[in-house]
């Protein structure tokens, strides 16, 4: 019964949604040029980009990009292409949409930036992506983690968290700033044995 902007949310996929669901390149460039809209949404309000980037599908998503879709456009859940891209691990489309607008303060359901859940995964590359775009390091989410806590009590210690560590360290994270118990990354790292990584802050003047 909904009418006017609801229009794009119609039950029938659009061939650009088709296409992209299929990484059928031939027939995504075919409804591009026949200027199916960018936008177009599916029943769980992802465009097509989105669906690329759930996908992992690069060639699509750079396709898209390229085109114009929008990297900020959010679904049902709040992703968009930008923050899936980052949360997931996926640098050479979290480039592609950096490069295309991304909007650094967008945040995700659990009131994240990107960099928190990279942080959490220990995806080094991504990690420094975002801190060269300048993204808030010391940005805290719904749940009172930044994304150096995030790094510390939801990573698992090893080579690529302590890397991430160092990197939040580098570009100037506050290595006090507690969760909502009151608990510093230096306590979580004590706490959890990551001996490596509490030598790390407290080298750089954690308490």
């Amino acid at each position: 019964m909904v009418s006017g902007s609801g229009s794009s949310f119609a039950q029938t996929p659009s061939p650009l949604i088709l296409a992209a669901e299929q990484g059928d390149i031939a027939a995504l460039q075919q409804a591009l040029t026949a200027g199916n809209p960018l936008e177009a949404r599916d029943a769980r309000q992802r465009t097509a980009l989105m669906i690329a980037v759930q996908n992992r599908d690069i060639e699509t998503a750079r396709l898209l990009i390229e085109a114009g879709a929008d990297v900020n456009a959010k679904d049902g859940i709040e992703d968009t292409p930008y923050l899936l891209a980052g949360a997931s691990g996926q640098i050479e489309i979290l480039r592609l949409t950096l490069a295309h607008g991304a909007d650094l303060a967008s945040i995700n359901r659990y009131g994240g930036t990107a960099l928190i859940p990279a942080s959490e995964h220990g995806y080094v590359e991504t990690v420094e992506a975002l801190i060269a775009a300048g993204i808030n390091v010391d940005h805290v989410n719904r749940l009172g983690w930044t994304a150096l806590l995030e790094a510390v009590l939801l990573g698992d210690g090893g080579p690529d968290q302590v890397t991430t560590v160092k990197r939040l360290i580098s570009a100037g994270a506050d290595l006090n700033l507690a969760d909502l118990d009151g608990v510093t990354p230096l306590g979580h790292a004590r706490a959890r044995g990551y001996q490596e990584i509490a030598s790390i802050l407290e080298q750089a003047g954690a308490q």
